[in-house]
C-alpha cells in the first residue's frame, strides 16, 4: 500500500512539474512577441536561452540513460525544440554583432561542449556511472539555467527597472523547480531532486526586484 502511494506521488509531482514545465518554456513568448513587434532584439540576451536549450539537452540525454523516465523526456523534448525556436527568432532580429555572438555561443556550447559529453560519457564510461556522470553534469547546468539571467541583473540595478527582467518566467521557474525536487525526491534522484532544489533559491535571488 505505501509503495502503490509513493507510485501515485511520483506520477503526481512529475506530471506537475510536466504542466508547470511547460509553461516555464511558454513564458517568455510576450518577450518575443514584443522583439516581433520592434523587428529587433537588441536590449535582450540570448544567453539565458542557449543556457536552456543545452540544460535540455543534457537532460534528455540524462533520461534516455535511465529507465522509464518518459516524463522527464518528454517535457525535455518539447524543450529543445521550443528554445530552438526562441533562439531562431532572437538570432533574426538580431544586429550583425549579436548575431556573431549567439553563433559562437552555439557552436562553443550546444555543438561543441555537448557533443565532447556526449562522446566522452558513451566512449569511456558505462552503466550506472555514466548515468551518474551525466547525472552530475545536470545538476552543475541546472544552476546556470537559473542563474542565467544574472547577465541582464546590471542593467537592472543600473536603471532601477525590471522591464527586461522576465517576471513570469522566474514565478514558473520556481514552481517548477519545487514539482520537480518532490518528484526527485520520491523517485530516489539525489541528481533531479538536490540540483532544482538549488536552482529554486538562486532562481528567488536572481528575479528578486532590486531596491528602489
Amino acid at each position: 500500500m505505501k509503495a502503490f502511494r509513493v507510485l501515485q506521488l511520483q506520477f503526481i509531482f512529475g506530471l506537475l512539474g510536466n504542466i508547470i514545465s511547460l509553461m516555464v518554456f511558454l513564458a517568455p513568448v510576450p518577450t518575443f512577441w514584443r522583439i516581433y513587434k520592434k523587428k529587433t532584439s537588441e536590449g535582450f540576451q540570448c544567453i539565458p536561452y542557449v543556457v536552456a536549450l543545452m540544460s535540455a539537452m543534457l537532460l534528455l540525454y540524462y533520461a534516455v540513460l535511465k529507465t522509464n523516465a518518459y516524463l522527464l523526456i518528454s517535457i525535455n523534448s518539447f524543450g529543445c525544440v521550443i528554445e530552438l525556436i526562441y533562439i531562431a527568432l532572437y538570432f533574426y532580429y538580431a544586429p550583425k554583432k549579436l548575431k556573431i555572438f549567439t553563433l559562437k555561443l552555439l557552436m562553443i556550447l550546444n555543438l561543441g561542449s555537448y557533443g565532447v559529453m556526449v562522446g566522452g560519457t558513451m566512449l569511456i564510461l558505462h552503466g550506472n556511472k555514466r548515468t551518474h556522470a551525466v547525472g552530475w553534469i545536470c545538476a552543475a547546468f541546472n544552476l546556470a539555467v537559473f542563474a542565467s539571467p544574472l547577465t541582464i541583473m546590471k542593467r537592472v540595478i543600473r536603471t532601477k527597472s525590471v522591464e527586461y527582467m522576465p517576471f513570469f518566467l522566474s514565478f514558473f521557474l520556481t514552481l517548477s523547480a519545487t514539482m520537480w525536487f518532490f518528484y526527485g525526491f520520491f523517485i530516489k534522484d539525489l541528481f533531479i531532486a538536490v540540483s532544482l532544489n538549488c536552482s529554486y533559491h538562486i532562481n528567488f535571488v536572481t528575479f528578486s526586484k532590486p531596491p528602489t
